[in-house]
């Protein structure tokens, strides 16, 4: 036995369930694009470390001394 709402009701109530399916769909794709960035330990959008980032930790690390360092970093903003 089906639900009687009145006249267009049955209409109404249908777009209802649609748009709520629509939502749905959108929370599970949103909630797979989260996952997904999750993964990679960044923010959408942002890039990699930039080659001075990866110099100085580096040096700070203590893989290469000052004199390396400046030389290395001359190059780069060169």
């Amino acid at each position: 036995m089906g639900w009687h709402w009145g006249d267009g009701a049955g209409w109404w109530a249908m777009g209802l369930g649609m748009v709520v399916w629509v939502i749905l769909l959108a929370l599970a794709i949103g909630l797979v694009v989260w996952l997904i960035n999750r993964g990679n330990g960044r923010r959408p959008g942002e890039r990699g470390d930039s080659a001075e980032e990866i110099l100085r930790r580096r040096f700070a690390a203590g893989e290469i001394d000052a004199d390396e360092y400046e030389r290395r970093l001359s190059v780069l903003r060169h």
